[in-house]
């Protein structure tokens, strides 16, 4: 992991010096004032075919207004997005976050792509997203798109994409910070610098948080080693953009991020780090172009504390993983009428988990325990979309060789003899993905669309090799799992009656074939498998209304999802997967009485869902409501209050037979912004 993440570290400042040393950065010489360069920090345009699948866009006045000031928040206003667990990311186990759309359940991977500036933000070994690193006040814009995804590293977008793009020099201005504290003295800081530099730009930006946190455990199932959710995490972040030539821009970033936590006991510490570092050359001529590469260097580490006993019983002390990849799409010169993007991309994922698993009794060793291998998948890719006056026909096929290899899980006890051993046997395959759709402009207030897709997913190396024990259930992993592989079709309509009025409706059905799951085997064995498929079917609604200083936008799906079980799993035919709510909803009003001013308050409902496959131990409904107020005071500085879970709503995030963990109680925050 070091050296990985020694190289990670080490290309940061080459790649920026890269773009911060190009001479376009400096005025155009004498001679040259006719040629104008237009630099946006950002990837290709939109092709005609955006609309035909329902994509939802989120403006920076969302980004920036929430309740919690955490990524994870401002995305759960999307109808259809759902965590893993209720948690946020300051008190939850990072390697439980993942994301998915569509009701499909989950097991703490992520089934949804998450691309920030165009690179896959996925842990290598785990698949989970790293939130906290994610700062929405770096960010420009949110684009989510539901449904199975067959372009650039469409093999990730299982059950859907979800694109955040940075926000320029322009939109943050030359200083932007913030300072807040909440009502149980744990603080917020964020700041960034941004300059613009000739015809290019640069953006260097922080955010610290730490906080002794709240208390997860209900009040009547605390003991003297009951500790509060505390969280200490960082994230920087350096940009730089600049031309190479009138239509082509070089861009190139860095992410370094750390986060400790510590859940429900004292010692039960993680730990989350990363290294990222990514190029990108897009081209805008005749020829349109966007070539990218990336690495990643990430690592996670968790200690596990009885339950009963209150002492460490597993130390997950290092769990290495490096990804690299990369892309080019190129959009050649087709006429007027067609839009045809052709590619390639590749990922490759590797890690290995090295633990000790301790005597609850005694303390002493009793197991160490090493677990790993290399996962990667080379896509290529064609789509065309084709206008025809107010009707747009989209299409595309994605071919993926997937490789699994180098796979292993070896345990020995103290003496360093052997207790169990599993080689995986390498194995590879070739996978098709497609999907098509066509959305038709029937008048200005009308558009009617529809799509269907074919998407896949790799299994990750955690779910491939890694086992893991939540007292006193045992999961074991399973290093013969398949690639999961959803089809399915929607349809749907948007309205816009009048000026910043808008509405949509989606009706759509999923199958997700090959889901993987943690199945009981018996009341404390579990293990991940396949299940023959998951079924989602339902209706998303949404609605902006902009009615001058005062705006509105809600989101709302009902889902009806079963699990197909047949052999093994048929006891579960017909439950409702894991994590996965029937109805949610969520609404801000907000009201800008002038320049600088803001005020919003969220509503947000999510229905009950069950903790396991067996549909028992409930997770009751939440509703809660946050609220955002700015303020300005003089130019250039003004006061920030924010609330989650005004009205101290209980939310469960997590029930083990009784056992409870919970999410966010009522939480003040208040604080200073200044902008110049």
């Amino acid at each position: 992991m070091q050296n990985s993440k020694t190289l990670a570290c080490a290309a940061i400042p080459g790649l920026i010096a890269a773009v911060m040393t190009s001479p376009a950065l400096a005025q155009e010489p004498e001679g040259k004032e006719d040629v104008e360069i237009v630099v946006t920090g950002e990837g290709l345009p939109d092709t005609p075919a955006v609309p035909a699948y329902g994509a939802i866009e989120l403006d920076r006045d969302i980004l920036v207004t929430s309740g919690s000031g955490r990524i994870e928040d401002v995305l759960s206003s999307v109808a259809g997005f759902q965590q893993f667990r209720r948690s946020d990311s300051r008190s939850s186990n990072p390697s439980a976050q993942g994301v998915t759309l569509r009701g499909l359940g989950g097991n703490a991977t992520s089934r949804a792509l998450v691309l920030l500036d165009g690179v896959p933000m996925s842990d290598p070994f785990f698949g989970y997203i790293p939130l906290s690193a994610i700062a929405p006040e770096r960010l420009e814009s949110v684009r989510v798109t539901r449904g199975g995804g067959a372009g650039p590293f469409g093999s990730g977008a299982l059950a859907g994409t979800i694109e955040l793009t940075s926000a320029n020099a322009d939109t943050l201005g030359a200083f932007d910070g913030s300072l807040l504290v909440n009502d149980r003295g744990d603080t917020e800081a964020s700041a960034s610098v941004a300059q613009n530099l000739g015809s290019g730009f640069a953006v260097l930006s922080g955010r610290w948080d730490r906080g002794d946190g709240f208390f997860t455990t209900p009040d009547n199932q605390r003991v003297p080693a009951t500790a509060k959710a505390g969280f200490d995490s960082y994230s920087i972040s350096a940009r730089a953009v600049a031309p190479l030539t009138s239509d082509i821009e070089l861009q190139a970033r860095a992410l370094v991020f750390g986060d400790e936590r510590t859940l429900r006991f004292e010692g039960a510490d993680s730990s989350s780090e990363g290294a990222d570092a990514s190029i990108r050359l897009v081209g805008r001529g005749k020829w349109e172009f966007d070539a990218l590469a990336y690495l990643q260097s990430r690592n996670f580490s968790n200690v596990v504390i009885s339950s009963t006993r209150f002492v460490r019983v597993l130390d997950q002390r290092n769990t290495p993983s490096t990804g690299i990849g990369g892309k080019l799409e190129i959009r050649p010169p087709v006429g007027p009428d067609h839009v045809v993007r052709i590619g390639a991309d590749y990922r490759r994922s590797s890690g290995e988990l090295q633990e000790e698993a301790y005597s609850a009794f005694t303390g002493n060793l009793r197991e160490r325990r090493r677990a790993g291998g290399r996962n990667s998948d080379l896509g290529v890719f064609i789509e065309n979309d084709w206008s025809l006056g107010k009707l747009v026909l989209t299409g595309g096929l994605r071919a993926d060789r997937t490789v699994i290899e180098n796979g292993f899980f070896r345990a020995v006890n103290a003496n360093g003899v052997e207790v169990s051993s599993t080689v995986a046997p390498d194995r590879s395959d070739w996978s098709i993905s497609y999907r098509a759709g066509a959305a038709l402009q029937a008048n200005n207030a009308v558009r009617l669309r529809a799509a269907a897709y074919r998407g896949l997913r790799l299994p990750t190396l955690n779910e491939l090799y890694r086992p893991f024990v939540i007292f006193p259930v045992v999961t074991q992993a399973n290093a013969a799992l398949e690639n999961e592989v959803l089809e399915g079709f929607e349809a749907g309509i948007d309205l816009t009656p009048a000026d910043g009025v808008k509405f949509a409706v989606t009706a759509f059905d999923n199958r997700l074939k090959n889901a993987i799951a943690n199945v009981t085997l018996t009341p404390t064995l579990r293990q991940r498998q396949n299940l023959p498929a998951i079924d989602a079917r339902g209706v998303e609604a949404s609605a902006s209304i902009t009615r001058g200083t005062v705006s509105f936008n809600g989101s709302m799906v009902y889902t009806d999802a079963e699990v197909d079980g047949t052999g093994a799993s048929a006891t579960l035919n017909g439950n409702r997967p894991p994590q996965t709510p029937e109805f949610s909803a969520s609404g801000t009003l907000a009201w800008k009485p002038a320049a600088g001013w803001h005020f919003s308050a969220t509503l947000r409902h999510v229905g009950a869902q069950f903790e396991s496959d067996q549909e028992t131990n409930v997770l009751p409904a939440a509703t809660t409501v946050n609220a955002f107020a700015e303020v300005p005071v003089t130019r250039g500085l003004s006061v920030v209050f924010r609330g989650e879970n005004l009205f101290d709503e209980t939310i469960v995030t997590r029930n083990a037979n009784g056992v409870l963990d919970l999410g966010v109680p009522r939480t003040v925050w208040g604080g200073v912004r200044a902008k110049f």
